[in-house]
């Protein structure tokens, strides 16, 4: 059994299985990110001659057509503040929304408020929800970790199958390294891209036809980059962005309502994060965030701390009757939902994965220089 340990500079620990430390006791999480930072800053090293440089390309390649850019938007701070940011900068976006069925009426409010206070179209494609349901059962019949592989996979194909719609070439993303910037351990979640291994999971356990969930796998990936030439741009990245400031102006502009932890827009997700994974695969995902802000200066490792040494979910009542609620939904009884929380977990690879196919098309793609993925 592994000796505990947590890092001395951020707080990253042991649950991370490829976890090592110095002999300061710092770990490799946060010197890799460290590492990752600094090139991205050397890289944008003037963030808005460069910031300038990169939104006139977007304006040029979008002239003469409805939109220019694409905005996945969830309801979250990141999508949202990135939304504002390409409004703010004159830019033409069409915001796509991807509703599963467990949005949160905190969520809903906010992508509401942000599409008519910023006068933007707003795309949300449906999935029908016997589908989901038949899609995320077979996930827990799997027992595999990423659950959310599903809805990830979903909105990934669906900003790239709305950017070739419109024949545009960039998705601009809330995703950025000053609070995601550090990777998840090994067998916390899955490749993103593994369109394969969601439709064997599927095959086997489940029983309603894919027709609405949209997939993407790493052919498409690679038809969407290569062939459509569109970019995901993770465009908080060209500004210098502070989570705190960034809620506290969306609160005050967009009477924007926070969640108490990232990714809680999701009432699936926030069970989830808040209970499925540290009870069944025992690990804490607000870990990785968390140390993320303490490297990237947003929050002192005290306070991160402080978060971690508390329930995931602040009022006990909200975990009750979030887990009543994802039950009754997915059709759960209490002791077969306790038998899945106390079954083994199964690694995803057991089922197939394309992940050694996207590898290699990378690979190819970066020794014959066909397209710059951004």
């Amino acid at each position: 059994m592994v000796e505990y340990r947590i890092c001395t500079r951020c707080v990253m620990d042991t649950t991370a299985c490829d976890i090592t430390f110095d002999e300061q006791g710092v770990c490799n999480y946060c010197t890799e990110y460290l590492e990752k930072l600094t090139a991205a800053k050397a890289t944008v090293a003037d963030h808005q001659a460069h910031r300038e440089k990169f939104i006139a390309k977007v304006k040029a390649d979008g002239r003469g057509k409805e939109y220019d850019c694409i905005v996945g938007v969830s309801g979250g701070v990141d999508s949202s503040y990135a939304l504002y940011l390409a409004v703010h900068s004159g830019l033409r976006p069409l915001a796509v929304h991807l509703d599963n069925g467990w949005n949160s009426e905190l969520a809903a409010h906010n992508i509401a408020s942000m599409v008519k206070h910023l006068g933007v179209d707003l795309y949300t494609h449906v999935i029908d929800w016997e589908e989901n349901k038949d899609l995320q059962l077979s996930f827990f019949k799997a027992n595999v970790v990423d659950i959310e592989l599903l809805m990830d996979n979903a909105m990934i194909a669906l900003n790239f199958q709305q950017a070739a719609k419109y024949k545009l070439k960039y998705l601009l993303s809330g995703c950025n390294s000053a609070t995601e910037g550090m990777r998840i351990p090994p067998h916390w979640n899955n490749f993103k891209y593994d369109a394969y291994n969601i439709q064997q999971i599927h095959k086997r356990f489940g029983t309603v036809p894919i027709k609405t969930h949209p997939l993407i796998g790493s052919f498409d990936f690679i038809r969407f980059t290569v062939i459509n030439r569109i970019k995901w741009i993770a465009f908080l990245d060209y500004f210098t962005y502070n989570k705190a400031d960034a809620l506290a102006l969306l609160q005050k502009e967009f009477s924007y309502k926070p969640y108490p932890f990232k990714h809680y827009e999701s009432v699936f997700t926030r069970f989830y994060q808040g209970y499925i994974l540290p009870r069944k695969f025992g690990y804490d995902i607000l870990r990785v965030y968390l140390a993320t802000l303490v490297m990237s200066g947003q929050m002192t490792r005290d306070e991160a701390l402080e978060k971690l040494s508390k329930p995931a979910y602040p009022d006990p009542r909200q975990e009750e009757q979030d887990k009543i609620f994802v039950m009754k939904k997915l059709g759960f009884t209490p002791e077969s939902f306790d038998k899945y929380i106390q079954t083994p977990a199964v690694p995803h690879e057991y089922y197939g994965s394309e992940k050694w196919i996207s590898e290699i098309l990378l690979g190819l793609n970066r020794k014959l220089h066909l397209v710059d993925l951004g």
